[in-house]
């Protein structure tokens, strides 16, 4: 299937109440065509320029006019404007009242969905690079009784990324511009102090140690032992949503929709989701996903009603474990424990004031690291280290960038202005720093 190509615009205003940004931004924004390079070769950069020694003052509104013209004019639609907000003295606050209005004036224009980031590293994971194409591991029937089935699809709404696999080559290549590829072969040795080889005419089978003893399980015997079950998602029942542990949760998170298209089953969904919610219920589900699956997942439907009109009800599914999949650890309850091992009133406030200072969403601040606007650093450096290999095959591996550097580690200029609390709570907890000198 073509994909279409997509342009990306820097609008940057490089004025001198900003020049302090300039080297941080520079760096976000060459990571951000990097991967583009890397992903999608064919798409397309662009830089408009603000507050340059040769812009004419009041002029910034007139830019972003015929920018959206020329863009009309090409065929070219707008989808999304990410804004990078910065924040200062009162000069960087008349910046940033001026530039919100040349946003807002864009976004009106092309009807683009404004999003607000506060830092490099939120900017850097706002932009997406590579297209996530949904795709079904489910299309059927949520069976509820023989009788009554409402037709779904099923998407996977979560999916780690996995870090790139990388080939074997080896560096004896006839061209200097070319690779040769590395087969690998696998050899069996037999158990004993002789260690022979056996050969691959040998039948190689698996067993189970019991004991001293290996029982014997051939690939054939394997296939017929395996639980072959039937196809499809039954509903088993409905419990109150309290009654499912959140840390039950395993694997990555389901979405359910009804058919697209399908008016009877949309309306379904949609009064079964609601229902659940009013109710605060959650349902239990039997899924097996396709067919040939060799194990039942039993997982958690979740009603997820929607607040948009024009977005359809649905469900997040979360599978859960079996008793052998639970790892339980015992540990002494505090109620159970003497006065003298409780913590007091003042160590208590002294907690609650660490926990409060160290808050990664105020109400007055957009949150950090928020999962839609932070990347996965060890890819992100990965990608990085990478491009410099491209244009010098003897790069060394750079030190962590700033912007990643907030996503693995504390913002130390953060921390120094909370030491008196992080000390207050050493102090009545007894905490000391070690050092260990080895």
């Amino acid at each position: 299937m073509a994909r279409n190509r997509e342009a990306l615009v820097w609008l940057l205003d490089v004025g001198p109440s900003v020049h302090h940004l300039l080297p941080e931004v520079e760096h976000v924004c060459s990571m951000i065509v990097q991967n583009k390079l890397l992903h999608k070769e064919n798409d397309e950069v662009g830089v408009v320029l603000f507050g340059t020694e040769g812009s004419h003052g009041g002029s910034q509104e007139e830019q972003v006019k015929n920018l959206a013209a020329a863009m009309s004019s090409s065929g070219i639609k707008l989808e999304s404007i990410v804004a990078r907000g910065i924040s200062g003295s009162d000069a960087d606050e008349m910046v940033i009242v001026k530039n919100d209005r040349i946003l807002n004036l864009l976004s009106r224009i092309t009807c683009a969905k404004m999003t607000y980031v506060e830092s490099p590293t939120s900017l850097l994971g706002a932009i997406r690079i590579r297209d996530k194409f949904p795709g079904t591991i489910f299309r059927g029937d949520l069976e509820i009784s023989s009788q009554l089935k409402i037709k779904v699809r099923v998407y996977k709404k979560t999916l780690e990324e996995k870090f790139p696999t990388l080939k074997r080559f080896c560096d004896e290549a006839s061209h200097p511009d070319e690779l040769c590829g590395v087969k690998v072969k696998h050899q069996f040795k037999s158990f004993g102090d002789d260690g022979q080889i056996v050969p691959s005419s040998h039948e190689v089978t698996n067993g189970y140690l019991y004991g001293p003893q290996v029982v014997d399980i051939s690939s054939s015997q394997m296939n017929a032992v395996k639980f072959k079950p039937e196809k499809g998602v039954k509903l088993l029942g409905f419990t109150d949503s309290s009654n499912i542990m959140r840390h039950h949760y395993m694997t990555d998170v389901r979405l359910f929709i009804a058919e697209p298209g399908d008016t009877e089953a949309t309306i379904a969904i949609s009064a079964l989701a609601r229902a659940m919610k009013r109710m605060n219920k959650v349902a239990i589900l039997r899924c097996v996903w396709r067919k040939g699956q060799a194990n039942v997942v039993i997982g958690v439907l979740t009603p997820n009603v929607s607040d948009d009109d024009n977005m359809p009800d649905s469900f997040y599914f979360n599978a859960l474990p079996f008793f052998e999949d639970l790892r339980e650890f015992k540990f002494l309850s505090f109620c159970n424990l003497s006065a003298s091992l409780q913590p007091s009133e003042e160590q208590q406030r002294a907690a609650d004031e660490l926990v409060e200072v160290l808050d990664l969403g105020p109400s007055d601040h957009q949150e950090e690291l928020a999962p839609d606007f932070t990347p996965n650093p060890v890819l992100q450096r990965y990608y990085d280290f990478l491009q410099l290999k491209v244009k010098n095959p003897d790069a060394a591996v750079p030190p962590l960038s700033g912007a990643l550097r907030r996503i693995t580690e504390p913002d130390p200029e953060f921390l120094s202005r909370i030491e008196a609390i992080i000390e207050a709570f050493m102090r009545k907890f007894g905490v000391r720093e070690w050092h260990i000198h080895g």
